[in-house]
């Protein structure tokens, strides 16, 4: 039995080679594949989420993973319908479907989507971010910032409602471009056409890809590398001509005049010229043999970024349309598809505002005017405002009273947490300093909620936990918790502070043939699975896994004393337990006579 790492390889080969896939089917037969796909998804947070059926990765076994291969052998496998549920959408008051599969749906469903991920990587355009290994938001956003100067329009593109309209004839049309094998076809067709339960009650798909399931991002990556092909064959080419623009005649006459002058001694004039000179462009900006068109992918969001005239701009943004309807069946959503002017206005693209940088009325020694033309990456002020909300009252930092429920060193973990989250993504940004505004809000918010569970005022707070921290930028002032466990154990330390707000530009290497995705080495949790032995009662019998959600919920309300299976856990830090079925049935009565 080959290895996961030799059947990805060989398939990442082909991949690369642009040759087909033939009797590919035959792969989901090989355990290794699950084993690999257990250890990559059972630490997701759904994994102990129920979809239509009770299964969840708690009592996960080598059983089970035979149980698939037989079925999917024999062509038996059926597909269970996902559990829909809806959560709310960024900054809208409209909601957005979320799919739940079951458990075994999960792991076949990452089985496949490892497979197709090995083959399609290499073929994928490097203008597309989303869903992929190595590559992200910062990458994307890093793309424009470096290579986009000059742009004069922007046109923002939003697919609307693009995994709920994916044609199901079209994706599989695509896949057998490159997959001859029929029967993972029918695999493939069969998880789409799977339908959904709402309340209970069943609805057939008959489009799109459920959000919230595995194997979506992938398949509608390989639905959408259509459009990518399609902007790099047809729109860059017609759109990109030139190798630089002309000399500006306007500038060119003004120089001709201060060289003129400064042969006749007009220091006066020389140094009105140079004014006028600095505030002119010295290539032109219409140069009609001149273009550019650049492009970029984020999952539906794309935008492109052109030198040009508007008119170019909005017969590109009707041609994508076109294409879109036609070809893909899809649809812009037209109040967020925009054409925007690079210098007076800003765009919208993955939450930074992206405008070009324009500085001709500023001069000093410094030479503010080089920035011209440059990208700018900005953090949108609405979103630090939405950021403040939670922690305002009356414009007021506020306490948050639910909060004070937990420990001090939750409270200051959970709090630097969400700031930490916040300024690392908008590290690109050139006005990162502005969330110092939210920094203080959330720092003052913190303090009154602490001052509120030990009943002491916020200046106590900060002569109790005040500190000074170090950092890559060297000491800080900040506030730390620090609990204490014991000789031999590490102490448990949670900081509020210590975060830059400079600007952080990284050169994000964008390669082609990106390192290999999958890992050489098995996980721990595979390791002891395999090994067979219940870790309770060392019987060899109808072994499985206990899986739990959090380390805290080990700590039971009102437990005198806590079982074995408690302390083995508790003890080694694991969320997992290899037991037997018997053990495992124990646990989940909270019979007290399960022993070590």
């Amino acid at each position: 039995m080959q290895s996961a790492e030799t059947v990805l390889g060989v398939i990442h080969e082909l991949g690369k080679q642009g040759q087909p896939l033939k009797r590919l089917y035959r792969n989901l037969f090989n355990p290794l594949l699950y084993l690999r796909a257990y250890g990559r998804i059972y630490r997701n947070h759904g994994a102990l989420t129920p979809g239509t059926t009770p299964e969840t990765a708690d009592g996960m076994s080598l059983a089970k993973i035979q149980t698939i291969i037989e079925a999917v052998r024999n062509e038996r496998y059926r597909w269970n319908p996902v559990r829909r549920t809806y959560i709310a959408k960024k900054n809208s008051t409209k909601k957005r479907p979320l799919g739940l599969p079951s458990w075994s749906d999960k792991l076949l469903q990452e089985v496949i989507r490892s497979i197709l991920e090995a083959y399609y990587e290499p073929q994928f355009s490097s203008k597309s971010h989303g869903f992929r290994p190595g590559r992200g938001c910062h990458t994307a956003l890093d793309m424009i910032y470096s290579g986009w100067r000059g742009t004069t329009w922007f046109v923002e593109g939003d697919i609307s409602q693009c995994f709920d309209r994916l044609d199901h004839t079209f994706l599989l049309s695509t896949l057998a471009e490159k997959i001859h094998d029929q029967r993972f076809l029918r695999l493939i067709r069969g998880l789409l056409e799977a339908g959904y339960l709402e309340e209970w009650q069943y609805h057939a798909t008959l489009s799109g890809a459920p959000q919230g399931g595995v194997l979506s991002p992938i398949l509608a990556n390989i639905y959408l590398d259509k459009l990518d092909k399609f902007v790099e064959t047809e729109i860059l080419p017609k759109y990109n001509a030139g190798t630089r623009r002309a000399p500006n005649p306007e500038y060119m006459r003004v120089h001709r005049q201060m060289k003129y002058y400064e042969k006749q001694g007009n220091k006066e004039r020389v140094r009105q010229l140079r004014n006028q000179l600095q505030c002119l462009p010295s290539r032109n900006p219409e140069d009609p043999r001149f273009r550019r068109l650049r492009y970029v992918r984020y999952a539906d969001d794309w935008l492109l970024g052109l030198s040009g005239p508007k008119c170019e701009a909005e017969d590109i943004k009707q041609e994508i349309r076109d294409f879109l309807r036609d070809s893909l069946r899809l649809e812009l959503s037209e109040p967020k598809t925009l054409i925007t002017h690079a210098r007076t206005e800003t765009a919208r693209f993955l939450g930074y505002e992206i405008m070009v940088l324009n500085n001709d009325h500023k001069h000093d020694r410094r030479g503010h005017r080089s920035i011209n033309g440059q990208i700018g990456l900005k953090v949108p002020m609405k979103i630090i405002r939405e950021k403040c909300k939670p922690y305002l009252r009356n414009g007021k930092p506020i306490r948050r009273t639910e909060r004070t429920v937990n420990t001090a060193y939750s409270i200051m973990a959970q709090f630097q947490s969400e700031f930490r989250g916040i300024a690392e993504y908008y590290q690109l940004a050139f006005n990162r300093h502005q969330l110092s505004r939210l920094r203080h809000v959330m720092e003052q918010s913190l303090t009154k909620i602490l001052a509120r569970k030990y009943r002491i005022s916020v200046n106590e707070v900060y002569r109790r936990y005040r500190t000074v921290l170090q950092t890559e930028q060297g000491p800080r002032t900040g506030l730390q918790v620090t609990i204490e466990r014991g000789e031999g154990r590490k102490s448990l330390v949670a900081k509020w502070g210590g975060i830059s707000l400079a600007r952080r530009i990284r050169a994000v290497e964008l390669n082609d043939s990106p390192p290999v995705i999958w890992n050489s080495q098995r996980s721990e949790l595979i390791q002891r699975l395999l090994a067979n032995t219940c870790e309770l009662c060392e019987s060899h019998e109808n072994v499985e896994v206990h899986h739990i959600r959090h380390l805290k919920d080990l700590k039971g309300k009102g437990r005198k004393e806590q079982p074995e299976w408690v302390k083995n856990m508790a003890a080694r830090r694991r969320k997992t337990l290899i037991v037997c079925r018997r053990c495992h049935e124990d646990i989940h009565a909270g019979r007290k006579n399960t022993q070590a």
